[in-house]
């Protein structure tokens, strides 16, 4: 598995809501996505919560499968939501999930110049590359979608909501290996026409200076796509 590789040197936003008074969480990222069944429990290490973004809406989608046919590689995304204190899970805590597409769009939107392209290329009414799970006893949640593509002034990255009993408690963004990007943008004709324009990288992104601002997933080859696994502690006051 891969995590926290090198990234290559390269060359907005709404402010996320308040965490409900009475809650508040922080972000973990384990070493490793224990498997279903393993006892140890991983080591969590803090880091903090980040921006919502611009383009989050609740689409009212409990669903696994977020692709709706668009184009781009495979990407089957694990999460394992737990308590950051000790890692225990925690069951029943409900996972929204966004991101761009292989043209760095995000569904639902207008006016989206800032993707790197001359044209506008909105995409509003639609619901790609969005949804909600439930974890399950064990805390894990597994959605199939596809690589997120860049758009200007980001590195690729997945947003992700934490909420229990309607109540948001994290939010934040998931960040992929700069040498998994550059490989999928190269190799793949739905994403290479952009690959050029690309601005931003891993290591100068503005909310992964300093290493901090997100969760940073394993990832790994899966069939004709990829595996990301990550493990999301959350924390209340």
């Amino acid at each position: 598995m891969i995590s926290g590789m090198r990234s290559r040197k390269g060359r907005a936003s709404v402010r996320r809501r308040e965490v409900v008074a009475g809650l508040s969480a922080s972000l973990a990222v384990a070493t490793t996505l224990p498997a279903r069944g393993q006892t140890r429990a991983p080591a969590c290490v803090l880091t903090p919560q980040t921006e919502e973004g611009p383009f989050y809406f609740d689409p009212k989608l409990v669903r696994s499968d977020i692709t709706e046919r668009q184009p781009g590689v495979p990407l089957a995304l694990e999460i394992r939501v737990v308590m950051a204190k000790d890692c225990r899970p925690v069951p029943k805590a409900r996972v929204d999930v966004w991101h761009a597409d292989a043209q760095g769009v995000y569904s639902g939107y207008s006016g989206q110049w800032g993707t790197g392209e001359r044209a506008d290329r909105s995409a509003p009414g639609k619901t790609f590359l969005r949804g909600t799970q439930f974890v399950d006893d064990d805390g894990f949640v597994k959605f199939s979608t596809i690589y997120p593509s860049w758009y200007r002034s980001r590195t690729p990255h997945i947003h992700f909501k934490i909420l229990l009993e309607t109540r948001e408690v994290a939010v934040s963004q998931l960040y992929l290996p700069d040498e998994i990007s550059e490989v999928v943008y190269s190799g793949s004709a739905d994403y290479r026409a952009r690959r050029r324009g690309r601005d931003t990288y891993n290591d100068n992104d503005r909310f992964l200076r300093g290493r901090v601002g997100g969760a940073f997933c394993d990832v790994e080859k899966s069939g004709p796509g990829y595996r990301a696994a990550v493990v999301i502690g959350i924390e209340r006051a």
